[in-house]
C-alpha cells in the first residue's frame, strides 16, 4: 500500500546545499533521490546547472539527472507522468524516497498534480510568440504585472517559456494565471513531507556569488562554447549559459559576465525563497541537519 510510504521533499533556493543534505539523508534512510531541478535534466548541461559531482552520483542512486537532451521537447506534464511511474516502482523496495530540487512547479506536479488550464487559442499562441520575438521578454513581463500581479511576483522572470505560458493563459481565458493555480489539488496515494531548506538571505547571496566564480574557473565558458550552435534552444535560455553566449558574442565584458550571472541567479533565488515560504513547507536552516532528521523521524 502506497499510503504507508512517504515522499520527503527537500526544497529550497539555489546554492543552499540541498544536494548535500539529501544525499546524507538518503544514505541514512537507505533510500534514493529523485531530482526536481529542471535544469539538471539535460545531459549536455553540467557546470552551469551545478549538477551533483560524479562522486556524489555514485554515492547514492539519483533519478532524473542527465536523462534527456537539450534537443528534446520535455514538459512538466511529462515529468509528472514519468515521475509518478518511477515513484510507484521505487516504493516497492523503499519506505521513503527523497524528492530534491528548487523547481517548485515540478515538485508540485509530483506531489499534488498539475493544474488544469483552459485550451489556448492558436491565434493567441502565435501572437504571444510574435510579441516575445519582436517586443522582447520585458514587454510580456510588464503585461503580466498588469494582468496577474500574483504570478508576476512569483514567476521566474528570466524564463521566457514560463512567462509566455502565463501570458497565453491570461489572454485566452481572460482570467489570471494564478486563478488556475488555486484549484483543488489531486490527492496522491503516498504521504508527503515538505521540508524547505533556508538560511539568511545575505548568506545565500554570498554563496551564489562564490559559486559563480567557481563555475567559471571550472570551465563554464568552455562548456558553453561547445553548446553555442544550440544557443537559441529553449533549454539554453537559462541563467549561466545565456550570459556566456552574450560574452561570446562580445556584447558584454568578462567582468560584466560574472556580474550578470550573479545578479540573475540572486533574482532567481529570491523567487525560489518566496515560493518555498508556502505554509505546507516546514522550514529548517541548512546548518541544522539534526533537526531535519528528527523532523523526518517524527513524521514517520
Amino acid at each position: 500500500m502506497l499510503m504507508n510510504k512517504t515522499l520527503i521533499v527537500i526544497g529550497g533556493p539555489t546554492a543552499i546545499g540541498k544536494t548535500r543534505i539529501a544525499i546524507k539523508l538518503a544514505k541514512e534512510f537507505k533510500s534514493e533521490i529523485i531530482s526536481a531541478d529542471a535544469r539538471q535534466f539535460y545531459k549536455e548541461l553540467n557546470i552551469g546547472v551545478a549538477k551533483p559531482s560524479k562522486d556524489e552520483l555514485k554515492s547514492i542512486k539519483h533519478h532524473f539527472i542527465s536523462h534527456i537532451s537539450i534537443k528534446d521537447n520535455y514538459s512538466v506534464g511529462r515529468y509528472e507522468q514519468e515521475g509518478l511511474k518511477l515513484i510507484e516502482k521505487l516504493f516497492k523496495k523503499n519506505e521513503v524516497l527523497f524528492l530534491c530540487g528548487g523547481s517548485g512547479l515540478y515538485i508540485d506536479a509530483i506531489c499534488e498534480g498539475l493544474n488544469k488550464f483552459p485550451p489556448i487559442r492558436k491565434e493567441i499562441q502565435e501572437q504571444t510568440r510574435k510579441d516575445l520575438k519582436n517586443k522582447g521578454l520585458a514587454f510580456l513581463i510588464k503585461e503580466l504585472e498588469y494582468l496577474d500581479i500574483e504570478t508576476y511576483n512569483k514567476i521566474d522572470q528570466n524564463n521566457p517559456r514560463r512567462v509566455t505560458r502565463a501570458i497565453e493563459v491570461c489572454r485566452s481565458a481572460q482570467k489570471p494565471y494564478s486563478f488556475y493555480l488555486k484549484q483543488k489539488k489531486i490527492e496522491r496515494k503516498f504521504k508527503v513531507l515538505f521540508i524547505g531548506i533556508t538560511d539568511e538571505r545575505e548568506k545565500i547571496y554570498t554563496q551564489i556569488n562564490e559559486r559563480t566564480i567557481k563555475m567559471i574557473s571550472n570551465g563554464l565558458i568552455e562548456e558553453a562554447k561547445k553548446l553555442y550552435e544550440y544557443r537559441n534552444y529553449p533549454s539554453l535560455q537559462t541563467i549561466g549559459y545565456k550570459e556566456v553566449f552574450q560574452y561570446l558574442d562580445e556584447k558584454i565584458s568578462y567582468i560584466e559576465l560574472i556580474d550578470a550571472i550573479q545578479k540573475n541567479t540572486r533574482r532567481y533565488a529570491k523567487k525560489q525563497i518566496n515560493w518555498f515560504k508556502n505554509p505546507k513547507y516546514t522550514t529548517v536552516n541548512q546548518s541544522n541537519e539534526d533537526s531535519i532528521k528528527k523532523l523526518i523521524l517524527n513524521h514517520l
